[in-house]
């Protein structure tokens, strides 16, 4: 089992444990929560070798293999199906022991070390490391294809494909829904339910801990407390526990009533009218997130539109895409929809069938290619985007983005409102630069709010917020009073602010008569039957060939198609490849600097009276580096992720 006794470790000047004592035991399926910078990745670092205990001990089985998602992928030409089977160290020593023998002329050693391949499944393991891929949504000829040709999104797919393909006692996971789309996380979950180790996970996604997890490990004031059951069951036995404190217990009585008051409101006004009983059943979903939520530091509001038009928005026959300088790149095709005032909608849909392109369409920024888009009179939307915070200015404050929003307004309730957002005294005036990922996202959600929109469109808003504000959006999303369309791989979020769904897939839009767990099921048999279909039309393509029955005109005319389409993505591609190769190289330069740096820090010479001044300035530097860091990291994922809605 895994031991951690009295175990305490700082990282500089920050302690992060301080004598914590927790044990996991073989093939237990823990999730790993508490707030950013608790020391999650942290703890990773210590089960990985890389850091030691300042005080205390920490165990594990000396012979168990641990797995884990590496963080950089190279840009190898090997193909992703070759990549994928390093993940299997065991068997790559095997076949090198074959190729070693086999140059040797050793036939007795060749002999041996093929009983071991097939003892290692070694003539399945293509097929096993074929099965991890089409499961996090590669296509047959994708598997074939370099490393070096899938953009950062799809590398750090490889890079799970990988640990998954490894034989692992144990197994740690990062954040590994953040390249996911719903479709590859309903795989994955189902995949993790099989593995017979035990796994660690680090995730934001609630209902992806739910579903795979039995223990959660909870990291709050220096300790990790170890909790039976999920994250759902953990949220109640935590909140029992506030609940004893005086002070907690009138907080949530506070928030219980606020929420009841508000229900009871819209109930007394239901009728018969389909939006008086949509509005209904989404307060009973608020009902069901009122508890996860009561014990959340951090809440917030939607302010109440001034007026709505209905309907919203209607799209006749749109083709939504992309036009370049060698023409159009149609991605969703005859677009029929008309947005009623009041709807809650959820896309639905695997990455790069067109759910962005077709919300950039609806938000004004992509202009629609074809077909017609009628505003109603009135419409103010609220638009969140994938890559919103490259919108804000770094070098300005919280204060200077909403002031621009509203030069009238008196600075007194500017600083009121953005309080409500935990943007309070000295932080409203800081500038933004070496504010995290899930502050800045805040503070976007802010600016869109202040302008009180009747139209909301979200694309994947909860991709930088941390669970806590998560809690904190669902509830402002189950109360706001105008229409939603909503983008998100979070089910949580889906099922308690939406009503209806919306499939995007094969170039079309079209309704999804179901729910959440429907569209799970579909997808699981959607994907056996596609994999089933791709194999399939392998062996046929084979046979046909075999045969000499080519129809080669139309396989020459089908390569003139795709190599002009792959000439037109290139061009759109160009200018974010750059953006990428300037934001890595700086990058480079700055983990350069901050190796110094660190190394300057943790030395003990460095602490000596005479080098008071070198070591403060140093520890500022190193504050700033870090900071620039984190910011172009989220630019390099963001890009990458622009670069990956393009195709």
């Amino acid at each position: 089992m895994i031991r951690f006794n009295q175990f305490s470790l700082a990282r500089g000047t920050k302690p992060l444990f301080e004598n914590t004592t927790f044990t996991l035991n073989p093939g237990e399926k823990a999730g790993l929560v508490g707030a950013n910078g608790a020391g999650k990745s942290t703890l990773f670092a210590v089960l990985l070798g890389e850091l030691h205990a300042d005080g205390g001990d920490f165990s594990i089985p000396p012979n168990w293999q641990i797995a884990h998602v590496a963080q950089e992928t190279p840009a190898a030409d090997k193909t992703a199906l070759a990549y994928t089977l390093d993940g299997d160290a065991a068997l790559r020593a095997i076949e090198a022991c074959i190729a070693e023998a086999s140059a040797a002329h050793d036939g007795a050693a060749e002999g041996e070390a093929h009983a071991a391949f097939a003892d290692a499944d070694g003539y399945t393991a293509p097929a096993r490391a074929e099965a991890l891929l089409l499961g996090l949504g590669f296509t047959l000829e994708q598997t074939r294809e370099p490393v070096s040709s899938f953009s950062g999104g799809w590398r750090m797919r490889l890079n799970l494909a990988q640990a998954l393909m490894c034989r692992s006692d144990l197994l740690l996971l990062d954040e590994p829904t953040n390249h996911l789309d719903l479709d590859a996380i309903v795989w994955l979950e189902d995949w993790l339910h099989r593995y017979p180790g035990t796994l660690i996970v680090i995730s934001h996604d609630r209902e992806f801990l739910d579903s795979v997890c039995n223990v959660t490990l909870h990291l709050e004031q220096q300790q990790i407390k170890r909790y039976g059951g999920n994250y759902s069951q953990f949220e109640i036995l935590r909140a029992q526990q506030i609940a004893l404190q005086q002070s907690a217990y009138v907080k949530q009585q506070r928030t219980v009533e606020h929420l009841q008051s508000y229900i009871n409101r819209f109930k007394a006004q239901a009728t018969k009218a389909r939006q008086a009983q949509s509005r209904v059943k989404a307060l009973e979903k608020m009902e069901m997130i009122a508890p996860a939520h009561a014990s959340s530091p951090f809440t917030f509001e939607f302010r109440t539109p001034d007026s709505a038009p209905n309907p919203m928005m209607v799209m006749e026959d749109v083709r939504c895409g992309y036009r370049g300088e060698d023409g159009e790149i149609p991605i969703v095709d005859h677009v029929m929809l008309s947005i009623q005032n009041g709807q809650r909608i959820g896309l639905l849909g695997a990455n790069g069938q067109g759910k962005s392109t077709l919300i950039k369409t609806l938000a004004g920024t992509l202009e629609a290619l074809g077909g017609h888009v009628r505003e109603g009179k009135g419409l103010r939307i609220g638009y969140f985007a994938q890559h919103q915070l490259e919108t804000l200015r770094p070098d300005d404050t919280p204060l200077q983005h909403l002031a621009r929003l509203a030069p009238d307004t008196r600075e007194q309730e500017l600083r009121d409102f953005l309080g409500s957002f935990n943007f309070s005294g000295e932080m409203a005036t800081a500038k933004i630069a070496p504010f995290s990922g899930g502050e800045k996202a805040r503070l976007a959600l802010a600016l869109i709010i202040w302008q009180k929109p009747n139209l909301l469109l979200l694309d994947e808003p909860t991709n930088h917020l941390d669970l806590e504000t998560r809690h904190a959006l669902t509830m402002a999303l189950a109360q706001f009073e105008g229409t939603l369309i909503l983008v998100s791989h979070d089910r949580h979020l889906l099922r308690a602010t939406t009503d209806v769904f919306m499939l995007v897939a094969k170039h079309r839009l079209q309704e999804f008569d179901g729910d959440l767990d429907d569209y799970r099921d579909w997808l699981l048999q959607h994907a056996a039957g596609q994999r089933a279909a791709l194999k399939e039309g392998t062996a046929s393509n084979g046979a046909d060939s075999a045969n000499g029955t080519d129809s080669g005109v139309n396989r020459k005319e089908q390569r003139r198609l795709e190599a002009e389409t792959r000439q037109k993505l290139a061009h759109l591609k160009k200018p974010l490849q750059s953006r990428i190769t300037k934001i890595e190289k700086e990058m480079d330069a700055l983990n350069g600097e901050k190796a110094t740096l660190d190394a300057f820090v943790v030395d003990p010479a460095s602490y000596e009276p005479e080098q008071k001044s070198k070591l403060t300035e140093a520890i500022r530097r190193q504050a700033d580096v870090n900071a620039r860091l984190e910011t172009l990291e989220a630019e390099w994922l963001e890009t990458h992720e622009e670069l990956e809605q393009i195709g």
